[in-house]
């Protein structure tokens, strides 16, 4: 039994159930973590250090990992996660997952079908590489969390959904909400792009990814609001409801042709 805990704090799904006991952290667990935890395991054995490593799970069903030392970025985003550099930290360090997922077998696998790629694939993406969800360590990032939505896709899709969130690639007024600066996002989208090594069809794919998420926005937020998740309903109203997607529809119809411009 851990006598002492520490809340950790960021995310939605599972903001304040995520705990620190000692060199573990206590999550709640859902039901694809078996095949999480077994993923997780897996990418050890390649090599990459850039994950929690499972420890196993509770009597309740909590996962039990390892704790990785360093800084998570919560909102509002301080000045330093914002630079071109931490960007192209992300970029590396989700390439290197990328890299190392490719050599883990998962055919038994289960995953969420969440915020799964459309079109599928067999390369098993976080999708979920948000701020919230790197450790940094002097400003650059060491490692990836929250495994969650994980499921199989496309590398481009995954790189997408980083981008969208971490460029941002966004309408100026969300982001001003969480922090962020204003900032040259064509340009930033062509330095991920280039920091993982995309070709010419490649960077195509990236913005063809993005057409889609933005065309879906606010689908995925809007089934747990109807689920009456408390942390979606709150951050749904805080966000203005759909009206914040269709806005960001709108300014994605006025700008692609800008970030198209930049991937060329």
């Amino acid at each position: 039994m851990d006598d002492e805990v520490e809340v950790l704090h960021g995310g939605v799904a599972n903001a304040g159930a995520v705990v620190r006991a000692g060199d573990h952290v206590l999550r709640p667990g859902n039901e694809h973590s078996d095949s999480i935890l077994r993923f997780l395991a897996e990418l050890r054995t390649t090599g990459f250090a850039g994950a929690p490593a499972p420890v196993g799970r509770e009597s309740d069903g909590r996962e039990r990992l390892t704790f990785i030392p360093g800084q998570v970025a919560i909102p509002p985003y301080p000045d330093w996660v914002q630079t071109d550099a931490a960007l192209a930290s992300i970029t590396r360090l989700l390439r290197s997952f990328h890299d190392a997922a490719r050599q883990v077998d998962t055919t038994t696998m289960s995953w969420s079908a969440e915020m799964v790629d459309p079109q599928g694939g067999v390369l098993v993406c976080h999708n979920d590489v948000c701020l919230e969800n790197v450790v940094f360590r002097d400003g650059h990032a060491v490692a990836l969390l929250d495994f969650d939505f994980a499921a199989p896709g496309r590398a481009a899709y995954d790189v997408a959904a980083f981008a969208r969130m971490c460029v941002p690639i966004d309408d100026d007024v969300n982001p001003a909400k969480l922090g962020w600066h204003p900032n040259d996002r064509p340009r930033r989208l062509r330095l991920v792009c280039d920091t993982y090594g995309l070709d010419t069809a490649g960077r195509a794919e990236v913005l063809a990814c993005l057409d889609g998420a933005i065309e879906r926005g606010g689908e995925f937020v809007r089934r747990h609001v109807e689920a009456g998740e408390p942390g979606f309903v709150t951050m749904w109203e805080e966000m203005g409801g759909m009206e914040r997607f269709d806005r960001r529809r709108a300014w994605w119809a006025d700008s692609r042709e800008e970030f198209a411009a930049a991937l060329a």
